[in-house]
């Protein structure tokens, strides 16, 4: 059975705070949530300051769905996909919450693992040895079929690839594809069976688990942030298993409308129903 917390907002910070501040380890899940409340939403005002265009000549409504647009060339698939890439990896969050949470836990002994792919938390200045990106990295391509197991930074032809485009258009010139086979790039987002998992997905996956390994004994803080039902097994699930198994864990959930917990945890639990970066700004007054 599931269950959301009946405490008022004072008492689940002062909780919150107390946990932190007692806890000899803080692992983050941090999902979607986590990234919107900094701002990085795809929809409304900003999607309309950087795809009004798109918007106009295809019916997109949104930067999610834009996604998914059946593109009649490859050349306008890209052109989309790097403005897509550039907006939501290579320029910064709008708010600082990443940065707030870094200020919150930089002094604990601190793992993140993340569905996210747009690279907030390595920007906001964490450090990479203790990040684990379980579904890619916007900021990577892989080959598409895929022939083998590498991933290829795309700052510098994303870049390109905006400075070059006209009605919406790349150069063909600049049309990603696979050094080694010549077939097409794609994204390193994990979409199907095709997703890479690279030598650095793997150290990354290997030194997390290591994290928890070394660590399931110790006072535990499982902060989850912002994670939604999408793919609950990454993270949420795990944490709530980890933590019934371990009497001196504490979960604690932030995410504005699905703050619950299972009711077996719940004297264990802090569950927070609101913005996650108004709760961050909390703790750090």
């Amino acid at each position: 059975m599931i269950t959301k917390s009946t405490k008022n907002y004072s008492v689940q910070i002062a909780g919150l705070q107390k946990a932190l501040n007692t806890a000899d380890a803080v692992v983050v899940g941090a999902g979607a949530g986590l990234s919107t409340s900094a701002g990085f939403v795809y929809t409304g005002e900003r999607f309309h300051r950087y795809f009004s265009d798109f918007e106009e000549k295809y019916g997109i409504r949104d930067m999610y769905s834009g996604g998914f647009y059946p593109f009649p060339t490859p050349e306008e698939y890209w052109a989309y996909w790097s403005c897509y890439i550039y907006v939501n990896r290579y320029m910064d969050a709008p708010k600082p919450v990443y940065s707030v949470l870094l200020e919150l836990i930089k002094e604990k002994d601190y793992f993140v693992i993340t569905t996210n792919v747009d690279h907030c938390f390595q920007k906001a200045g964490f450090d990479k040895k203790r990040l684990f990106y379980t579904q890619g990295d916007f900021g990577l391509f892989q080959c598409s079929v895929p022939c083998c197991k590498k991933t290829y930074d795309n700052e510098d032809i994303i870049r390109r690839m905006m400075e070059a485009q006209k009605n919406m258009k790349i150069p063909s010139a600049l049309v990603p594809r696979c050094p080694e086979c010549g077939q097409p790039l794609t994204l390193n987002l994990r979409a199907d069976d095709r997703f890479v998992e690279d030598a650095g997905w793997n150290a990354a996956a290997e030194r997390y688990m290591q994290f928890l390994r070394t660590r399931g004994s110790q006072k535990l803080l499982f902060l989850e942030l912002g994670v939604g039902s999408n793919t609950p097994g990454i993270i949420k699930y795990p944490f709530w298993r980890m933590t019934a198994e371990n009497p001196d864990a504490v979960y604690a959930c932030i995410n504005f409308g699905e703050a619950v917990c299972p009711i077996d945890i719940r004297a264990q639990s802090i569950c927070i129903n609101a913005d996650i970066g108004t709760v961050l700004e909390d703790l750090a007054k």
